[in-house]
């Protein structure tokens, strides 16, 4: 270019659907972050395990967020959208309108989130099948995976959804399809999500074997007979609709979409770590574990050549980086887990009043609370006397056994605030226990040696949690 003449800077949009909002971030060609926003969605529990979202809700959270991030940027010089969310079922009729995924027939709850857990008794059928295609999900199926809310809705909403129904998306395809009209999906969320082989493709032997040879008889026309890698160009890009919507200009190249981990862990295992000092540094990237962590936990790791690993899911072939396979293994719900003991203690309201005349988060609080109150000794040593099994939804992984319910041993009659901040770091200090069974296979940071011999005795009793527990359902159970 003449004249010492700079080329026009570029911009890129992402949108992240988490569990209880929606983020957008503006970054340049070189990937700096300049804008950032994000907006709460709506959440229902009509009762027990069944977690319901409108699809109608997100979509307007993710353009308000959008428009955020946009103001006073050249439209001209935004080149690109990305969309990742939660691996939750949304339901649309052959009209793309919201169909009801409840009882009460409200169509605007059109969404099955990913947590849902009302499809046991269909992922125990599905798992009963032996199926050859759980190989490739730890060999046991997950009731937060697909195909049993699937199943559900077509067992236990038969009129007022399932034959009305035209298309079911992974929440991610959704906001693609919404954005350029194009009903194509992810490799990522079929290959995760759906049983689908970035290989061979659909396995008609199984939704037959399970009860859904509906979605064969159509050519799979309903949950996806085109698929796309993640990050493919979509389409002729943003559609004029959308593009007044978020705030945008038609033609927008929009990607393929992610689940939302595993845009995380695209970013943690692609990450150019130059210059850090990190011991990844000039090893090959499938030497790396992402840890991603929100309201559930996720440890992603890629491999050239396919690995199976019981209660672990994956193998996954080409579902996060090209040409890779990926195994993911994960703890359900452990952000939230964190929320719900804080949340639920009487010293919570105490808590919210001295964090905010601080002005600190509850948890920068309950942190700088726990230093105050520990000796000599280090701080994890608070909860010598305070164990926590944080299985309160289930297991994802290893164990793969959404029965197992949450413990705590150890607690007293006080509930001062001193006794909510043990309790949470005893919350924190499980959850931690459960990455590191499932971290062996990459570099595992340990504690201090003085302090591991007392950290290797509250994993011994961590795992007797589990054993007694199961006993304790034996007796219960036995005649």
């Amino acid at each position: 270019m003449s004249g010492g003449e700079q080329k026009p800077e570029r911009y890129y949009v992402g949108v992240d659907v988490g569990t209880g909002s929606v983020r957008a971030a503006l970054v340049d060609q070189s990937g700096v972050l300049l804008a950032f926003a994000d907006q709460p969605i709506k959440k229902w529990e009509p009762q027990f395990n069944h977690h319901e979202q409108s699809s109608e809700d997100i979509w307007a959270a993710c353009c308000v967020v959008t428009k955020k991030v946009v103001q006073g940027i050249d439209l001209n010089q935004i080149r690109g959208l990305g969309f990742d969310a939660t691996c939750s079922l949304v339901v649309l009729d052959k009209q793309f309108h919201p169909l009801p995924v409840n009882q009460e027939g409200d169509s605007h709850r059109n969404v099955i989130m990913w947590l849902d857990h009302r499809a046991v008794s269909q992922v125990n059928r599905i798992n009963e099948t032996k199926h050859s295609v759980l190989q490739y999900v730890g060999g046991v199926m997950s009731v937060e995976m697909q195909a049993p809310k699937l199943l559900w809705l077509k067992e236990n909403l038969r009129e007022t959804c399932w034959d009305k129904a035209g298309h079911f998306f992974d929440l991610p395809d959704f906001l693609s399809w919404k954005a350029t009209g194009v009903t194509a999906r992810s490799l990522c969320s079929l290959v995760c999500k759906w049983t689908y082989s970035a290989e061979k493709g659909w396995d008609d032997s199984f939704w037959k074997m399970i009860g859904l040879e509906d979605f064969v008889a159509d050519n799979y026309s309903k949950i996806g007979n085109q698929v796309l890698p993640p990050g493919a160009s979509l389409g002729n890009g943003l559609t004029p609709e959308a593009a007044r919507d978020l705030g945008l200009l038609p033609g927008i190249a929009v990607a393929a979409s992610l689940i939302d981990a595993h845009a995380g862990g695209l970013g943690v295992i692609g990450a150019d770590v130059r210059g850090h000092g990190l011991v990844c540094e000039g090893q090959p990237v499938t030497s790396r574990l992402a840890v991603i962590c929100g309201t559930s936990s996720c440890h992603m790791g890629i491999s050239k050549d396919p690995i199976f690993v019981p209660g672990v899911w994956g193998p996954y072939f080409s579902a996060m980086v090209p040409g890779f396979w990926l195994n993911e293994g994960g703890q359900s719900v452990t952000g939230k887990l964190i929320d719900h003991m804080v949340q639920g203690h009487a010293a919570f309201p105490e808590l919210q009043v001295k964090a905010t005349a601080r002005c600190q988060s509850i948890y920068a609080y309950l942190n700088s609370h726990l230093d105050l109150i520990k000796k000599a000794q280090p701080v994890g040593f608070l909860t010598v006397d305070l164990h926590v099994w944080p299985d309160f939804h289930g297991n994802r992984s290893p164990l793969a056994d959404l029965t197992l319910k949450g413990m705590v041993t150890g607690l007293k009659l006080s509930q001062d605030l001193d006794d909510l901040a043990i309790l949470y770091l005893a919350t924190v200090q499980a959850i931690a226990e459960a990455m590191a069974k499932m971290s062996k296979v990459g570099k595992v940071v340990f504690p201090r040696l003085q302090d591991k011999k007392y950290y290797d005795k509250k994993y011994q009793v961590f795992l007797k949690l589990v054993e007694h527990q199961k006993e304790y359902l034996a007796i219960m159970n036995d005649d």
